[in-house]
């Protein structure tokens, strides 16, 4: 094992093995946390890349994350040299499409024979188990979406959790904000906690670092009476009258940002994703800081932003907060004055007109497509990004530039450290970024189960302890 994993600290005897690990999101966090990421695994070779490079390779650090199936990959493929000396911690995020809205609305479009409960991607937190089983790991922590609770009638979490405990283990599930973590964005997961030695309870679960404004409920929460009604579910803790700071808003997250395209009528421009580019300003805030962590950092790569040429001047007009309705009738109204600044009549120029209004009016219906578009509102935190992102970026709308948000946005929105370098093309990356689990919601949890493990295990220790000079 690496010389990370030397002293003597709980924290560092763990062996963290990361499942279905995408971009390397979640072993980041538990990495800043300080625990050493031992192994991962993921079926895109791309986002394999993109952790190990980095999580290993820019720290000189000779270990790569596979890419492959976890089913079929034993303990010895991803750990060729075993060292059962020191306890695993067994992590990972199994593939949501299957429990995700959209997801399952994908699926129902291709046709019944493609529902979400025939995908087998819903099953995959089998997988998970499986191999938190193969390699007897002392702790285990699984991601996913909250739409995990009802898969086709089933509580994902509650039936993982009910696996792990007929196999020896204490697990419990709740629903955590990234936004309560001090993380830019709106974005609640499940979070599946287990451990084979010591019995699960709240203590285990990390106390928000942000509050909400006063007034504001997440959808989630919105939801922990109905969830409470689960014999596996643990209360998320909060904090009563506290003085934390409020959410980190979009506009904190990304006002140092370059500016790429300021006006609708400056020509698009692609940069390639390892181009640099000084920030516009010195860090403005905490977080800015946080994510510019190398203090010699004053440039800054991942910038590249989609080309939508009909489509920013739209954004140039729409506001922030402003959704796939309010932008097809500022559609619509560039189109009309279009036709009447060069006399194109809709009854005496049909094909003319139906010529021009497609290249000038989205062809989304207004019916369906209501949250496809959303400009952002600087004011608050960002709206969840997803894996979509990868398709287009309508559906986060730079708050103040006339285009979407580029790469490097996303990942701020998300927060990855600035230096996270994505090791592969514009697309590519907005999927790894929409897929990842938040780095800093990942440290304040594996902060907390660490501050919790220890606790549990020094008292273990000392009852035991007690015990035996009794007997004494």
């Amino acid at each position: 094992m690496s010389k990370n994993c030397s002293d003597t600290s709980q924290k560092s005897r763990f062996q963290t093995i990361d499942l279905f690990s995408g971009c390397g999101g979640f072993s980041l966090g538990f990495q800043q946390a300080g625990l050493y990421i031992s192994a991962g695994i993921d079926m895109n070779e791309q986002a394999a890349t993109t952790a190990s490079y980095n999580l290993h390779w820019k720290n000189g650090e000779n270990k790569t994350h596979i890419s492959g199936d976890v089913a079929t990959h034993t303990k010895e493929d991803l750990l060729p040299e075993l060292d059962l000396s020191n306890p695993f911690l067994v992590i990972g995020g199994p593939p949501c499409q299957a429990y995700s809205s959209i997801g399952k609305g994908k699926l129902k479009s291709l046709g019944e024979e493609r529902a979400h409960t025939n995908d087998s991607r819903g099953m995959l937190y089998e997988a998970f188990i499986n191999k938190v089983l193969e390699f007897n790991a002392e702790l285990a922590v699984m991601e996913n979406v909250v739409e995990s609770v009802n898969y086709g009638g089933v509580n994902i979490p509650e039936t993982v959790c009910r696996i792990l405990e007929k196999s020896g283990y204490s697990a419990r599930w709740t629903i955590l904000n990234a936004a309560d973590f001090g993380v830019p964005q709106l974005r609640e997961r499940v979070f599946v906690t287990a451990s084979r030695k010591y019995n699960v309870t709240k203590d285990i679960l990390p106390f928000p670092t942000h509050q909400p404004p006063e007034g504001t409920l997440s959808r989630g929460s919105r939801r922990i009476k109905k969830f409470m009604e689960n014999d596996y579910f643990l209360e998320p803790n909060s904090v009563e009258n506290s003085k934390l700071p409020y959410w980190i808003t979009a506009g904190e997250a990304i006002s140092d940002m370059p500016t790429l395209k300021k006006s609708s009528a400056d020509k698009y421009e692609f940069y390639p994703m390892n181009l640099n580019f000084p920030y516009s300003s010195e860090a403005q805030n905490e977080y800015q800081k946080l994510m510019r962590r190398k203090a010699q950092q004053n440039v800054v790569n991942g910038h590249a932003f989609r080309k939508t040429t009909r489509d920013f001047p739209i954004f140039e007009r729409m506001k922030e907060g402003d959704n796939y309705l309010d932008a097809h009738a500022i559609a619509v109204n560039l189109f009309n004055d279009y036709c009447s600044a060069f006399g194109i009549d809709e009854l005496r120029d049909k094909e003319l007109y139906k010529k021009e209004k497609r290249k000038k009016v989205p062809p989304y219906s207004t019916l369906k497509f209501k949250d496809k578009w959303k400009k952002i509102d600087s004011t608050k935190p960002c709206h969840t990004l997803v894996a979509h992102l990868s398709t287009d970026t309508y559906s986060h709308i730079h708050p103040w530039e006339a285009r979407g948000i580029s790469v490097r946005e996303a990942a701020r929105m998300q927060s990855f450290p600035d230096d996270f370098f994505f090791q592969c093309g514009m697309s590519e990356a907005f999927k790894q970024i929409g897929n990842a689990v938040p780095p800093l919601l990942a440290k304040s949890l594996a902060e907390s189960i660490l501050t919790w493990y220890e606790k549990v295990n020094s008292e273990n220790f000392n009852h035991n302890k007690k015990e035996a000079e009794q007997v004494k």
